[in-house]
């Protein structure tokens, strides 16, 4: 054991030479000596030097893209902006969800919560104050009935019409607007007066639904449009159509008339309805 432990000490305490010689002259022209030890310790060295150059180079270079999976610039350029519209879109959703809440405790006559306080406070105050209850004054109750009022007969914000945008009415008699759309007075028509016997024309292409006499509006008759329409023409001497009948727009349906114990003269009393909610016809006719 004593006799190869001195035999390694020996190898590396002894000196060696790496030549390099002209084969045609045998002339030496490159010559290193060195010892053992010292040829390990270089090729230590050499090594720590090569990985230590390679290590820097690939992580402050550009190199380091071409590495298979490493993302390049514009790839963490839009890693990091899918993130900023993540948080942003996850701040909404909660101001949506706040604002909602808010108003559901505004329904509920409750004092809605100040969400200015809850943004600028951290996560672990967030915690909803105590209902309460609001006390409704008498001008506030007889403003909410007169809204309902208003908005029950709204077609604008139960059911938006964009079915109707771009439908060429035609115009059912021409006269003078003697009595506009008032869904506040329950007047759900137009009223134009016309001289006696003129033709009534229909609107659009339909369906006659109704055509008789009511002792309030004389001559009625009902007209089934596309997109859950109906036009309605009263006080008619007279009618050209009945119940059944399939009809153009421009079609002449009635005659102008005065019958009816509502009526104050000849005219025609004209509305529109769409899934069952009155319609201002000057919106889409011009009279």
């Amino acid at each position: 054991m004593v006799a190869k432990h001195q035999d390694k000490k020996s190898k590396l305490l002894s000196k060696y030479r790496f030549s390099i010689y002209n084969d045609s002259s045998h002339y030496e022209l490159f010559v290193v000596r060195v010892t053992g030890l010292g040829l390990l310790i270089t090729t230590l060295v050499t090594i720590m030097v090569i990985v230590t150059s390679v290590t820097f180079i690939i992580a402050f270079t550009s190199l380091r893209e071409l590495i298979p999976g490493y993302p390049d610039t514009q790839t963490r350029r839009q890693i990091v902006s899918t993130a900023l519209k993540a948080d942003s879109l996850e701040q909404v959703i909660t101001r949506w969800d706040w604002y909602l809440s808010n108003m559901q405790r505004i329904l509920d006559n409750e004092i809605p919560i100040d969400l200015e306080s809850i943004f600028i406070t951290p996560s672990d105050s967030l915690i909803p104050t105590p209902k309460s209850r609001l006390t409704s004054s008498r001008e506030d109750s007889l403003l909410r009935r007169e809204v309902q009022q208003l908005e029950q007969f709204n077609i604008l914000n139960r059911n938006p019409l964009q079915q109707l945008e771009g439908i060429l009415f035609f115009t059912p008699v021409k006269g003078i607007v003697s009595d506009e759309f008032n869904a506040a007075k329950k007047h759900f028509a137009i009223d134009i007066a016309a001289p006696q016997n003129a033709a009534v024309h229909s609107v659009l292409d339909g369906t006659v639904i109704f055509g008789q006499w009511t002792d309030d509006t004389g001559y009625v008759i009902q007209i089934q449009h596309i997109n859950n329409l109906i036009s309605i023409y009263k006080h008619n001497v007279k009618l050209l159509k009945k119940i059944g009948d399939r009809v153009k727009a421009g079609d002449a349906v009635a005659l102008v008339g005065n019958s009816g114990s509502m009526t104050t003269g000849s005219h025609l009393h004209f509305e529109l309805w769409h899934n069952g909610f009155p319609v201002d016809p000057a919106k889409y006719i011009t009279f």
